[in-house]
């Protein structure tokens, strides 16, 4: 219903801005790092191995993060996304990893320890909110169905400044979102809303 859009607006950020936080609509390499560490605080990392599907993975910038900070964790990566020019520059990237493998449908693999979502919910356009609402809710629970162990993705949050906000990016209500997952998914929801950012994480764990 709305991705040959979004799948068009990605392509054209990252023909524009090349392999860099700019290409996946992100202001800096700083804030892209910090939101990549609230996502992969759901990970258990003491079990040094894992099987990962970041949904939305745009060039690979997930996984480049985690190679850079958690080297030795021995994981299978599956990265998904809409844009056949994001995941072109992701397989350039990472064609030497046996491990990483790089899909424009979803993977193959029905289920992975975690499921990682950077981003994926934030650009709208001018689709009207209430159906992309709609739209977000059955993502997550598709999300929650792809994991094992557990989930975590972040959206922009509707307590930004509101001279700050654009009409194109969709903005939620934290606590309606806390409110379904743990009423419809797990007990077992974390918000975070802590972080410099106009956002929030949840993770959702099974």
């Amino acid at each position: 219903m709305f991705l040959n859009e979004i799948e068009q607006y990605y392509n054209d950020r990252i023909k524009k801005h090349g392999i860099t936080p700019k290409g996946v609509d992100w202001n800096t390499e700083e804030t892209q790092n910090l939101r990549f560490e609230k996502l992969l605080s759901i990970i258990d990392f003491d079990k040094k191995k894992c099987s990962m599907l970041d949904y939305g993975c745009g060039y690979g910038a997930l996984l480049n993060y985690i190679n850079n900070t958690r080297p030795s964790l021995e994981k299978d990566f599956f990265g998904f996304d809409i844009s056949q020019e994001m995941l072109s520059k992701a397989d350039e990237l990472f064609s030497g990893d046996p491990k990483a493998t790089f899909y424009n449908s979803l993977p193959p693999k029905k289920q992975y320890d975690y499921v990682i979502a950077s981003g994926v919910f934030n650009v709208k356009l001018e689709h009207d909110k209430l159906a992309w609402e709609k739209y977000v809710i059955e993502e997550i629970n598709l999300l929650f169905e792809l994991s094992k162990k557990g989930v975590a993705f972040n959206l922009l949050t509707g307590y930004s400044d509101k001279e700050f906000q654009t009409e194109k990016l969709y903005y939620c209500d934290p606590t309606f979102l806390f409110d379904y997952c743990i009423k419809n998914l797990s007990r077992k929801v974390t918000l975070i809303h802590d972080y410099p950012l106009y956002e929030f994480t949840i993770h959702i764990k099974k």
